[in-house]
């Protein structure tokens, strides 16, 4: 087992997709610290000529935003779910002033849990897919998977060595993020900022942000949290592409279908937030990390233990079904 497996980390890596992918991290990282730099200067350049000169502080330029974030709510022409969302930010917004906790300059902390927060949805999960679409299609279509099998060695063992090196490929790969995007946000930030506080243990009781629960830990131990649930996103998007990769002969197929599931999930959860069988789909409960503000409810009688609980039970039937269809599947000479 422990050769088989080695053999197919040396695969994912010959064929140099996780060099692709770490260029890939590398430009949106880059872009991502670049953008959000040049945005926090200008707001301090704002805040300065509005202010008469006056000398930039956090507290100040976090009141500001929270009176922006007034103005809009008060627009009576937001959606009333638009609405709510920015109410519970206010709400979160007057606790950091009044708790004294800096929520706005940029360090590398930060970006790089907000870098998971807006990736953890649609990016990294189409990351793991170049890693993985074609793990099992691809030794169909390229007929490979014939030298395979005429080893003495029981198909569901091949599929499992498969499957262990994509999940120590998908664990590198979630270190590799992490490690980018510390490194080259503090770059144009300047600043670590993992020992800084931060608050978490927001709820939601109803419609209402409840501070009651909430806990005051270090941003290093949030980024681990962040991170963890990260980590188990991606075995949950490794397990799904795996079992595509198995029903499809073709890379690009699997690639295809996968995006497809991706991208639609979002549309699905947008348009047909109403609709209950939705928030049973593995896209919708992807967003783990934003259970943690206490401002997310995409859909009512969601939550964080309802969403890990759903991917858990489609992690586990997508590697039922691989391995019941990898055992039976035919292969044409």
């Amino acid at each position: 087992m422990i050769s088989l497996t080695q053999n197919e980390i040396i695969k994912i890596l010959l064929k140099k997709k996780m060099l692709l992918i770490v260029m890939l991290l590398l430009i949106f990282v880059s872009l991502l610290s670049y953008g959000q730099k040049y945005s926090y200067d200008n707001n301090i350049k704002k805040f300065e000529a509005e202010s008469g000169g006056v000398a930039y502080d956090w507290k100040a330029l976090t009141t500001q935003r929270l009176d922006d974030f007034e103005e809009r709510s008060n627009n009576e022409f937001i959606p009333k779910e638009v609405r709510a969302s920015i109410d519970r930010e206010i709400q979160q917004l007057n606790y950091f002033i009044e708790n004294d906790i800096n929520p706005i300059t940029p360090t590398a902390s930060k970006f790089n849990v907000q870098f998971v927060e807006q990736g953890i949805t649609l990016f990294i999960p189409l990351l793991i897919v170049i890693l993985a679409a074609d793990l099992v299609s691809n030794e169909f279509s390229k007929k490979t998977i014939k030298i395979l099998l005429t080893r003495a060695v029981p198909r569901w063992k091949i599929l499992l060595s498969k499957y262990i090196a994509l999940i120590i490929m998908t664990t590198i790969l979630v270190f590799i993020i992490a490690f980018l995007a510390t490194l080259v946000s503090y770059l144009f930030f300047q600043q670590w900022g993992f020992s800084e506080p931060i608050v978490t243990g927001f709820s939601l009781v109803e419609g209402e942000l409840n501070s009651n629960s909430t806990i005051l830990i270090s941003r290093f131990q949030y980024t681990l949290l962040i991170y963890s649930l990260l980590w188990f996103v991606s075995i949950v998007i490794a397990s799904i592409t795996l079992m595509i990769s198995v029903l499809v002969d073709s890379s690009s197929s699997a690639i295809g279908i996968l995006m497809a599931a991706l991208i639609g999930g979002q549309f699905l959860q947008f348009f047909l937030s109403e609709w209950k069988l939705v928030k049973y789909f593995f896209v919708t409960n992807l967003d783990l990390t934003r259970y943690l503000t206490g401002s997310y409810q995409p859909i009512e009688g969601m939550s964080l233990n309802f969403s890990i609980l759903t991917l858990s039970a489609w992690a586990v039937l997508s590697l039922v079904i691989s391995f019941t269809v990898f055992n039976r599947k035919d292969v044409l000479v």
